[in-house]
């Protein structure tokens, strides 16, 4: 076990990573919750800061640094397990006039997969590239949406 897990640098570091977290997941699920989806502010704070704190646990103990496999295996089941979570956003809404399925929620669906991502990166102290990336995911949700 690291030495340096509760030293007030680290503690520091770690409420600096996990404010990063929330900051990234809120800025998304405030765009979901104007837009009135389902899985809006709460659910996307949420998501990243629990991604957060499942990388943040290796990191502190100092398994990250031990073992770079048992960590990706970490990032592998957030990623996992997240997208499980969207493929409950995800609905099939059958149309009984023409019988036809339509399928609804995927971009909600990624939208939960990239606020995990957020958790990821400010979690590994990474929180310029998800600045530049919550940036570009708005943009996304909120201006390619006219384009299509």
């Amino acid at each position: 076990m690291s030495q340096d897990l509760l030293t007030s640098q680290s503690l520091l570091s770690v409420i600096l990573r996990l404010s990063f977290a929330l900051l990234f997941g809120a800025v998304i699920g405030w765009e979901r919750e104007s837009r009135e989806k389902p899985a809006g502010f709460r659910t996307h704070i949420l998501v990243s800061i629990g991604s957060a704190l499942f990388v943040l646990v290796p990191i502190q103990l100092g398994i990250a640094e031990e073992s770079v496999d048992a960590f990706s295996r970490i990032i592998q089941g957030v990623v996992s397990g997240v997208g499980f979570l969207g493929a409950g956003e995800i609905v099939s809404q059958s149309q009984p006039e023409t019988g036809e399925f339509r399928i609804r929620g995927l971009t909600s669906a990624a939208a939960l997969w990239v606020s995990a991502s957020f958790g990821i990166l400010a979690s590994c102290g990474l929180w310029q590239i998800g600045l530049i990336a919550t940036g570009i995911s708005v943009i996304v949700l909120q201006i390619f949406k006219k384009f299509e």
